[in-house]
């Protein structure tokens, strides 16, 4: 049996192992349910006030501006429907490039006539067009512009800093989706100018099913999801009390070991580069992710140049024990392509392959998925 060798961390990472550890006493014997008033209630209830504690210290804000939710999607589409019912906003601004939990919602709003949807421009490497975003702004002050921080194909890194008083300098409200890079990458919200953060767990070695939401405190929004008054009325549901705690370890070991994993897994990227430009001739990188100092350091997404196995590629690293994801300009039968590569108008006739590195990759497998790919493409 091959040996897996797993190159798709920007989809997914795996539980760290200390995540687990500080999470086992609340799958076992902490096991109340936080809203109920007795002893094993109010264990359950301060785990999850701790761990809100640790995310809000992280991201230097007040633990009164962090809500926990099922996920990113479930955190996109409570600031989306909130602005939408709760501040009166009827103008929404994004990117063709963004997360389909962004634009699922906005466009499923946009049909049923409840919003009206804009698309920034992009340019032909995915960079977000500063200039037009402001003329949107210019027409339609108070909107809520959705921008994520770190494009999740392309590895882009939008400037959080620059957005966000371009945002609030024309009165409009400024949402990121920061799945790729919480934990990655530094955020401070005492210093960004931003009204709603998204975030979720397992994309930094945390549990999957948890994820949080930060709603600056001069925004008030009404529940997306209702029913009890969990999360400060904010969002009915018994709390996933274990899944809340492993996410505030996650979040505070990729925090603390910020550095030491960002140094490590760009080498990671920068041997894998190098490597592959040099088993496959003709190979690119879509946006910003062959750029090793400008792009997220986890993420390079590969266009490998025309080949009869091509369609197979994917099936095939499959078959030889590598996990990658791949993304097609193409939008044909029940292989709809990648919408973000088809935005940016890659060949039809090019293979698109992300691959996504961890800690817990190494140069090893990356000499042994190059004799793969070489194999697989061999003329």
């Amino acid at each position: 049996m091959k040996k897996t060798i797993y190159f798709d961390n920007a989809a997914t990472t795996s539980l760290h192992p200390e995540v687990l550890e500080e999470m086992m006493p609340y799958l076992t014997n902490v096991y109340g349910n936080g809203s109920s008033i007795h002893m094993m209630g109010r264990k359950a209830k301060s785990a999850v006030e701790n761990a809100r504690k640790k995310v809000a210290e992280l991201l230097n804000t007040s633990p009164s501006e962090v809500f926990f939710t099922s996920g990113g999607t479930e955190a996109n589409n409570t600031v989306i429907n909130g602005c939408l019912n709760s501040l009166g906003v009827s103008n929404f601004i994004t990117s063709p490039l963004e997360h389909h939990a962004v634009l699922h919602p906005l466009e499923f709003l946009e049909k049923k006539k409840a919003l009206h949807l804009q698309l920034v421009k992009v340019d032909e490497t995915g960079t977000v067009d500063l200039a037009d975003l402001q003329n949107k702004l210019n027409e339609q002050p108070k909107s809520l512009v959705s921008l994520m921080h770190g494009n999740n194909e392309l590895g882009n890194i939008l400037d959080l800093q620059k957005v966000g008083e371009l945002v609030k300098s024309k009165g409009g409200y400024f949402h990121s989706d920061t799945v790729q890079t919480i934990g990655k990458l530094p955020i401070d919200l005492q210093e960004l100018k931003i009204d709603f953060l998204s975030g979720s767990g397992h994309k930094f070695h945390g549990p999957k099913g948890v994820g949080f939401l930060y709603i600056n405190s001069n925004n008030r929004l009404n529940p997306f999801i209702h029913g009890g008054a969990q999360e400060r009325n904010m969002r009915g549901g018994t709390e996933n009390v274990a899944g809340i705690v492993g996410l505030a370890k996650a979040f505070e070991l990729a925090v603390a070991k910020r550095e030491e994993r960002k140094s490590y897994i760009l080498g990671i990227k920068e041997y894998f580069k190098a490597q592959i430009v040099e088993a496959i001739p003709g190979v690119t990188f879509n946006g910003a992710s062959g750029d090793l100092e400008n792009s997220l350091h986890h993420i390079i997404n590969v266009s490998f140049p025309a080949h009869p196995d091509n369609q197979m590629l994917l099936f095939s690293l499959d078959i030889e024990g590598i996990c990658v994801s791949g993304g097609s300009a193409c939008s044909s039968g029940t292989d709809i392509g990648s919408h973000v590569l088809t935005t940016l108008n890659v060949p039809e006739e090019r293979a698109n392959v992300r691959f996504s590195f961890s800690v817990e990759n190494t140069k090893e497998e990356v000499d042994e998925v190059i004799l793969a790919l070489k194999k697989i493409l061999k003329k």
